[in-house]
């Protein structure tokens, strides 16, 4: 049995993708105690802490966004890490393969307002996705240009040639992406976001891959809605070092 094979049931019943990616070997990492009661997935900006709470597996995340697995890492985190430890509120959204309505993200993924268009992200795109603040998560998770273009699934909106707004795969696993929106500050508000979305999972279904979305606050969780899905249950999370927002 390997490592991950031994530390999995701690992370039974999570829905998580990331956790799931990490468990398959496919992309994260994974740091333990001595006698695996304590285990914390890491994958991107998240760690994901399961099982009995250790501070000896919480001084070894990265952060800076903590998930707790119980309300005992939850006290934990805060003990550990006191006013730096911003406590914030994230949203499921459930996994349900068969809402999406076609025809709906059809329209949508053609809506884009005159002036823009949609691009595939290719290898060439990858390093100016990567140069942005607001994009780089489209990719940031891959080993190369190719690997991204390899494994994720990604659309942009481009204005003048430049990308604007885009939706791509914060990360991947065995059957599914998790993705991962956004919109340059100066471009929000115009239906990009909308378009973007739609056009990646009309993607992801065309190759047999699940779109997983989870919502970072409200307003993700009305595109998420307006999209097909439906919202789950919210969780708790920490912010290391950052101001609430």
């Amino acid at each position: 049995m390997t490592d991950l094979e031994k530390i999995a049931p701690l992370f039974a019943g999570w829905e998580e993708t990331m956790i799931w990616s990490c468990l398959q070997g496919v992309m994260g990492r994974a740091v333990w105690n001595q006698g695996r009661t304590a285990a914390a997935i890491i994958s991107g900006d998240f760690s994901f802490l399961a099982g009995e709470p250790d501070e000896t597996v919480l001084r070894r995340v990265p952060g800076p966004l903590l998930v707790p697995g119980s309300g005992g890492w939850s006290r934990l985190i805060e003990q550990v890490h006191g006013d730096r430890a911003v406590r914030e509120t994230r949203y499921a959204i459930l996994k349900e393969p068969d809402v999406f309505d076609r025809e709906k993200l059809a329209r949508f993924a053609a809506s884009l307002p005159a002036g823009y268009e949609m691009r595939e992200i290719t290898e060439e795109l990858v390093p100016v996705l990567l140069a942005e603040v607001w994009s780089k998560d489209f990719c940031s998770a891959f080993e190369s240009p190719a690997d991204c273009c390899r494994r994720g699934v990604g659309y942009v909106a481009l204005r003048d040639g430049a990308p604007v707004a885009g939706a791509g795969s914060y990360c991947v696993y065995d059957g599914g992406v998790e993705i991962e929106i956004d919109t340059r500050p100066d471009h929000r508000r115009r239906g990009l976001a909308t378009a973007c979305g739609a056009r990646l999972i009309l993607a992801c279904l065309d190759r047999g891959l699940y779109p997983s979305w989870d919502a970072h606050d409200k307003r993700s969780v009305a595109l998420a809605e307006k999209l097909g899905y439906h919202r789950g249950q919210p969780y708790t999370v920490y912010w290391i070092g950052r101001e609430s927002r």
